[in-house]
């Protein structure tokens, strides 16, 4: 029995119950506040129904109930499935029927969604949060008389926590599952690697909770430190927070950094409480680092590279090694961490060449849910995890990556699979062909652009095509830019020709 999950959250909890753990605009929450609000909902889950071992979807945005519902979770074994509340109704069916998730948590703001997804789904039990649908249950309501004591239950290091979504690089969506086990690896592998917080210290929010930026909280809960939330990313009160609330720790993806950077209070802004700029999801456009660098000093950029199989930091790029080529690279692979490269047959290759990222970490997930002959593509036999990155080693023990053995495309720090957004396209009557790619974009690092090629006789404007797919698809995953050609570019054996077609939108641009 290694450390778990469950161990963490009481270990804080026990620790600091009189210091602010978190801060939601005018409010702030106790260690004990948090903790006990998180027990009163663990035992209206259970008088609700919800068991130990059952899988749960959540469907909240960043707010007060964020922290309190993971830790709920996680007192009550539940396996819970974060739903990205950007995604479309037809898409979170799609992830609720592969999960065979029968109950939803869901905040206020999203009440209508969580209607229409009952609708699909009449069998969907949905609990609301300071909301309840007719003839459902508010969950708040009902945890305000339950216990401030947890639930008594037994768990296992293998015991799945989160059910994480991921197209991954297949372009097939998929559904990462970690256990108690490695999500207090991952905690300790963010201290470790990245992140040590001191009491008085505080990490700012913007970014949603389910993604990169939630792996932070457990680190600040365990130091005694505050998590600040926002309800989303807006640049003005980003920068008032970070003087406000004397942040120092930001986790931004690159979208998040040049909109900052385009701000006109950006150098006025008292940011001297700032110790450490985080920053990964997609790769930083050197321009962009370079202003941030002059701008908030080198010190404090931190860079990690992981992905949802394996968050949060498989290698980490530190301070002192952002200068240079350097800035180029993926850091040095993390202490907890092995990592090789290897070629098509498995072999490692020397330094220097290009070769396949395989990971062996306690951080790894356990695997993909019910998906036995991926999860024996995925890990090898010896248990390394294979990441379909291609990435280079220099002499310096250095991390370059190279390609991606997919054509995903990474705009503002969100995955986006061609496949998905092709297909959703190709349902158009007017459609005959069409290939997505990302193309070099200024503020998104990569904007998804179609071709499309129309069907003798037929015509469709831009505009056509994006109310087709507006209810289709989120809002991310939608062309920013389309191209109308007579032909899609294709290999010698008919398929789509991605790299030919991203030469020529780039010569057409």
């Amino acid at each position: 029995m290694t450390t778990t999950y469950l161990d963490l959250i009481n270990r804080g909890a026990k620790a600091y119950p009189n210091r602010t753990a978190i801060v939601y605009r005018d409010q702030s929450f106790t260690f004990r506040e948090v903790d006990e609000l998180s027990s009163r909902l663990a035992n209206a889950m259970s008088a609700s129904g919800i068991k130990q071992g059952n899988c749960i979807a959540l469907l909240l945005n960043n707010g007060p109930y964020s922290v309190p519902v993971d830790f709920a979770c996680v007192k009550n074994g539940i396996n819970r499935v974060p739903l990205n509340s950007r995604l479309s109704v037809r898409e979170h069916t799609k992830m609720l029927q592969e999960t065979g998730a029968q109950m939803l948590i869901f905040g206020s703001d999203l009440a209508d969604h969580a209607a229409a997804l009952k609708a699909e789904m009449p069998e969907l039990k949905c609990l609301g949060l300071d909301s309840k649908l007719e003839g459902g249950v508010d969950l708040a309501e009902a945890a305000r008389t339950q216990s401030t004591e947890a639930p008594e239950i037994t768990v296992q290091d293998s015991d799945v926590v989160a059910t994480l979504f991921t197209s991954g690089t297949t372009g097939t969506l998929k559904a990462a599952q970690h256990t108690q086990a490695s999500y207090a690896a991952i905690c300790k592998n963010v201290l470790m690697n990245v992140i040590s917080p001191e009491h008085d210290d505080a990490m700012l929010h913007a970014a949603s909770l389910i993604h990169a930026s939630g792996v932070f909280v457990l680190p600040f809960w365990l130091r005694g430190a505050r998590t600040v939330i926002m309800d989303s990313f807006d640049p003005t009160l980003y920068l008032e927070l970070i003087a406000k609330e004397k942040i120092t720790a930001i986790n931004l993806v690159p979208t998040m950094l040049q909109m900052l950077l385009g701000h006109p209070q950006v150098e006025s802004t008292d940011a001297s409480s700032l110790k450490h700029i985080i920053y990964g999801a997609s790769p930083m456009p050197r321009p962009v680092i370079e202003k941030a660098m002059e701008i908030w000093g080198q010190e404090r950029f931190w860079q990690y590279y992981g992905q949802t199989e394996c968050p949060l930091g498989m290698t980490v790029l530190r301070p002192e090694d952002h200068h240079d080529d350097l800035l180029g690279s993926c850091g040095r692979p993390c202490v907890d961490v092995e990592l090789r490269l290897v070629d098509e047959a498995g072999n490692v290759v020397p330094e220097g060449q290009p070769g396949e990222i395989l990971v062996r970490t306690p951080i790894t997930m356990k695997g993909y849910y019910n998906a036995p002959e991926l999860n024996a593509e995925t890990f090898t036999e010896d248990g390394w995890l294979r990441t379909r990155d291609v990435a280079v080693f220099d002499e310096r023990g250095f991390l370059h990556m190279k390609d991606r053995t997919s054509d995903m495309i990474i705009t503002g720090g969100y995955n986006v699979y061609p496949r998905e957004v092709e297909d959703v396209l190709m349902g158009h009557p007017a459609v005959a062909e069409c290939s997505v790619v990302g193309t070099k974009d200024e503020k998104w690092v990569e904007a998804v652009t179609a071709a499309i090629a129309v069907k003798p006789g037929s015509q469709v404007t831009e505009a056509e095509l994006l109310e087709f797919i507006s209810d289709q698809l989120a809002s991310y995953k939608k062309p920013r830019k389309f191209f109308f050609i007579d032909t899609i570019p294709k290999t010698a054996v008919g398929k789509l020709n991605r790299k030919a077609l991203r030469d020529m939108l780039a010569t057409a641009s």
